[in-house]
């Protein structure tokens, strides 16, 4: 099935790419504040009209498609559609861009200030402990003090960079990258999911239409007899009570047909909700999938590349990347600073007061280059517990990983035998097939002949309808069995070529 998203995604483009140029030669030009205020409003307007159209497409693609679904066609629009992938792809692009973050740690910093104040000029000899609540002060101690007011000012620019960090940086860095390859295994998990579960609401969808189509054909037989029945009771030819068993058989037929249609009815809810379309009411191609059954299994390669083992794995290395970054925190910290600063008050050395502004401009200025070593000391008491909750997560990845290895092992090695008792299954419902039809319609024969009761009628009619559903679904079953075994080993891909190759 075409995707009919090119369009919208390209009025998108246009509009986003035009309001961000906009934007820049705003900022180039240095037009005024509100007219540029006013290209960010019309950004966000276009943003807001992109995201609304693109959903609406996405519900529109399948009412305007004149074709149904087949199951290819299915899983592709799950993966494309289902919110849980574009969440998760989300949180890998979060990741991402958080390896980007760390690495710009080793970029140098660059912090400037400006403040102007007024205040009194009243000073004091004496310490004072470091806090934050009393505003520093300098300059000479007067004799006299003054509640009179001068204007202060100050600014500067500090620009600080760390040369070496022995590792620390590097450590932390590669906890963001551990924490990108997790997002990356939880998307391809994620995927596997959504496409297992889209593939396996098509094949229960398959599975309760061939139901329905099995009980409307036993009423429909049922009708037939009740029809007869009625006819030989009045010639006198058969008892009334033949009469009431052929009415209660068709009235069971048709209550059972109910609940088929009834069952139909959940299953095509359930897939609307995985194609991300819930309540479409989506129609679906069999193509193939009733005539032929795959002949291969799906058993290959390692479960060790299964995603959720993936998964488990990312997050031992992101538990090793946090006990490496632990380990490399306690190192000094050097830092090679530069400032250039100046300051400027309304105060004179000689206890006399300015006038006017004196004090807004910067009279005094200075510079300075250093180099700052810090060592925080006391923290060797915490890095201890610190390590060892670090090494505590990392134990337990382990055991989480092998109870997942163990998992994956019983459900492969189920979905395997699973997958052979469904091919054996489809090997004999021909012949159940085959037999029951012959019973029933021999059954009815004698009945119409008196040589037998309506007992034995209605329940070759059930044997029927029960062989009748068994071969409906015998190679629907062989393929949802070799879909399990294909999710069990965590690769589709042979499963939806099989499924591809079966729906030419």
């Amino acid at each position: 099935m075409k995707s009919s998203h090119g369009g919208p995604f390209a009025v998108c483009a246009i509009v986003a790419i035009a309001s961000v140029t906009d934007i820049t030669h705003a900022l180039k030009e240095t037009k005024p504040a509100m007219h540029l205020l006013g290209l960010i409003r019309r950004s966000c307007f276009a943003v807001a009209f992109c995201t609304l159209l693109t959903t609406n497409t996405i519900g529109q693609e399948l009412a305007q498609s004149s074709t149904r679904l087949t199951l290819s066609a299915a899983v592709d629009f799950a993966l494309a559609h289902y919110p849980a992938v574009r969440e998760s792809m989300e949180r890998y692009s979060a990741a991402r861009e958080s390896v980007g973050l760390a690495r710009t740690s080793y970029l140098p910093r660059m912090d400037l200030l400006w403040q102007s104040n007024r205040a009194t000029r009243n000073n004091i000899f004496g310490a004072l402990l470091p806090q934050s609540v009393i505003p520093s002060i300098s300059g000479p101690v007067l004799s006299q003090t003054s509640d009179h007011g001068v204007w202060g000012s100050a600014g500067g620019v500090l620009v600080s960079w760390e040369p070496f960090d022995f590792g620390y940086r590097t450590a932390a860095v590669d906890v963001t990258k551990a924490a990108q390859q997790r997002a990356n295994a939880q998307l391809s998990l994620t995927r596997l999911d959504v496409a297992a579960r889209a593939a396996d609401a098509f094949l229960t969808l398959a599975a309760t239409m061939q139901k329905t189509k099995a009980a409307q054909a036993d009423v429909d037989r049922r009708g037939v007899l009740a029809q007869s029945v009625h006819v030989l009771v009045e010639q006198e030819l058969r008892p009334g009570v033949d009469t009431s068993r052929a009415d209660a058989e068709l009235a069971a037929a048709k209550i059972q047909m109910i609940v088929a249609q009834q069952a139909e009815d959940d299953a095509r809810a359930d897939f609307e909700q995985l194609l991300g379309v819930a309540g479409k009411n989506i129609e679906i191609e069999l193509a193939g999938l009733l005539d032929t059954a795959p002949a291969g299994s799906t058993q290959e390669g390692s479960l060790k590349d299964h995603p959720a083992a993936l998964v488990e794995a990312a997050r031992i290395d992101e538990s090793n990347a946090r006990e490496r970054e632990v380990g490399r925190s306690y190192f000094p910290h050097f830092d090679l600073q530069g400032a250039f600063f100046g300051r400027g008050s309304g105060a004179n050395p000689d206890g006399t007061f300015g006038s006017g502004t004196d004090g807004f401009g910067l009279t005094r200025k200075n510079w300075a280059v250093g180099l700052t070593a810090t060592f925080p000391a006391m923290d060797i008491f915490g890095l201890h517990f610190k390590k060892s909750i670090e090494q505590a997560n990392e134990r337990t990845q382990h055991e989480h990983y092998d109870e997942t290895m163990q998992e994956l092992t019983n459900r492969s090695e189920k979905a395997l035998a699973a997958y052979k008792a469904a091919q054996d299954i489809a090997a004999n419902t021909p012949a159940e097939l085959k037999a029951a039809q012959q019973g029933e319609t021999q059954s009815r024969a004698r009945y119409q002949a008196g040589l037998t009761t309506i007992v034995e009628v209605a329940d070759a009619q059930r044997l029927l309808l029960q062989a009748q559903i068994d071969d409906n679904l015998a190679h629907l079953s062989v393929w949802r069995a070799l879909l399990a075994e294909a999710f069990a080993q965590g690769r589709l891909e042979s499963f939806l070529d099989a499924v591809r190759k079966s729906e030419k």
